[in-house]
């Protein structure tokens, strides 16, 4: 196996993904380190949920390499990437809402360890301890038995993020993870995941349309447009880039505040 080099978590290379004679995705380039929060951004129609799905194994590239913890992942299927050290959080909230949040912490825990279980020992026991401290760190353990379908939506959106977190990951992958959300509750939402990045040393890319939450807690941020990458730097250095506040900001320093 590729050693991971200089502990990069996420390595991608010069992804390129073609529909007809149009680029989506065209040698698009970057990686992320452990803590680091890095966002992907671009107008309608940049090719960011493209570059998105191809890292988490929806798409298969044309061309170009994913690497995550040194290991080739380039077109293996979701549902195997969730094995390696990989969360995952969608723009609409995935969660069973006729079981408790503290259900659905469990049940992510029992799938993450592909554990079996007999008759004699129902679900709800196992790995309880476990799912209640998840909801602890999502601040959550005082909705544990609220049945999910009950509870606000910010709640649900913390909810998912317990169950993402249940497999352990070293990488996690947030789809607009504030979408829907009142001003007040995106902030919440984005520091938590902030927390949690520093904590535990995630490495995170999430995909966002507001940029009250990138440019307030992202560490990095990257731009497409046209398929290609545009951008890549501190939230001070993308608001500052000429070719950003055309394409994506409005065209004017000020647009970018």
């Amino acid at each position: 196996m590729t050693q991971n080099p200089a502990g990069t978590v996420l390595e991608v290379r010069e992804l390129t993904k073609h529909y007809g004679g149009v680029r989506a995705v065209d040698g698009v380039s970057f990686s992320i380190a452990p803590g680091e929060l890095l966002a992907l951004i671009g107008p309608n129609g940049a090719g960011k949920s493209t570059c998105f799905n191809i890292v988490n194994g929806q798409l298969k590239p044309d061309s170009g390499t994913v690497r995550i913890l040194g290991r080739d992942v380039t077109g293996v299927p979701s549902r195997r990437i969730a094995h390696l050290g990989v969360g995952r959080t969608f723009q609409v909230a995935a969660v069973f809402g006729s079981m408790t949040a503290l259900e659905n912490v469990q049940a992510a825990l029992i799938a993450a360890r592909g554990s079996v279980f007999g008759f004699w020992r129902p679900a709800t026991t196992i790995a309880r301890d476990e799912a209640m401290a998840l909801l602890e760190q999502t601040g959550m353990a005082g909705e544990a038995e609220r049945p999910a379908a009950a509870l606000a939506y910010g709640d649900v959106k913390r909810l998912e993020l317990a169950m993402a977190l249940a497999g352990d990951p070293r990488l996690l992958l947030m789809d607009e993870p504030t979408a829907g959300m009142a001003a007040a509750k995106r902030g919440e939402m984005i520091a938590l995941v902030q927390k949690l990045t520093r904590s535990r040393g995630l490495a995170v890319l999430f995909t966002e349309h507001s940029m009250d939450v990138v440019f307030g807690h992202a560490d990095r941020v990257i731009v497409l447009a046209r398929g290609r990458l545009i951008a890549d730097g501190t939230v001070d250095e993308v608001r500052a880039d000429p070719r950003v506040r055309e394409v994506y900001l409005g065209g004017t320093a000020e647009a970018a505040r």
